[in-house]
């Protein structure tokens, strides 16, 4: 069986005093595994993510790390850990090229001191537009162009595990498409542990083996996500009417 990589355990968390936001989630991710995190706005997604990042106060339950909590752990060092993250935002280096952006965050060797998988030459086979654009700017690039970038920077990282936050969110259909093909090739291809928090069950579900539904920073819901693709009557319950335009 797969070793699990993070586990939370009763995990209660916020943004300081009574603001907590996240109360009592339990998941596990093993190695290989890709989540869909799912739920409305408001619902803690993001939350979830951050609260995994290390940017908000841990107020309850344990995070652990290939079995280590790192509940307490600074951000940088869960990223040494093998954390990846690609923000809503993206944060990508405008003033510097696109393979400077992604040289810049390239690390050789996994955490276990092996060769990474990721390099450049992946990054541009991930995503050919990236490779045509390699020369360019990071403030002439389009939203599409700025996710792919921040998306094959954090995988130069050679990160064990990819945090995904709305990496979808507000691009045009086609570019949709071509940003899905990627992760879906990350996940199934190259076996990537992935945690995908997207908005429209119908993109998610497909890419990922698994699914949680989090409702008021509580877990409502989990199934294999192949089996929730189905369940039209839970998808209506936690999530409402929240499919990809047509």
């Amino acid at each position: 069986m797969a070793e699990t990589l993070l586990a939370l355990e009763g995990v209660r968390a916020g943004y300081g005093g009574a603001a907590v936001v996240l109360d009592g989630v339990s998941l596990e991710v093993r190695e290989g595994e890709s989540l869909a995190l799912l739920g409305r706005n408001g619902a803690g997604k993001s939350t979830l993510i951050l609260t995994l990042m290390g940017f908000t106060e841990l107020v309850g339950g344990a995070l652990r790390w290939r079995g280590a909590d790192i509940g307490r752990l600074a951000p940088h060092l869960r990223a040494r850990r093998g954390l990846g993250w690609v923000p809503q935002e993206r944060d990508i280096f405008a003033s510097l090229t696109v393979e400077e952006n992604l040289t810049v965050a390239r690390r050789e060797k996994d955490r276990a001191g092996s060769p990474g998988r990721w390099n450049l030459e992946a990054a541009y086979g991930l995503f050919p537009r990236l490779a045509q654009r390699r020369a360019a700017m990071g403030s002439h690039l389009s939203g599409g162009e700025r996710q792919m970038l921040a998306i094959a920077r954090a995988l130069l990282t050679n990160p064990a595990l990819l945090l995904l936050d709305e990496p979808l969110e507000g691009l045009a259909p086609v570019v949709v498409d071509e940003l899905a093909l990627g992760i879906e090739r990350m996940t199934r291809e190259e076996g990537m542990t992935l945690i995908l928090v997207e908005q429209h069950a119908d993109i998610a579900l497909p890419l990922t083996q698994q699914a949680i539904i989090l409702e008021r920073g509580v877990v409502v819901h989990r199934a294999p996500s192949a089996e929730l693709a189905r369940d039209a009557a839970a998808l209506e319950r936690y999530i409402g009417v929240n499919l990809r335009p047509a």
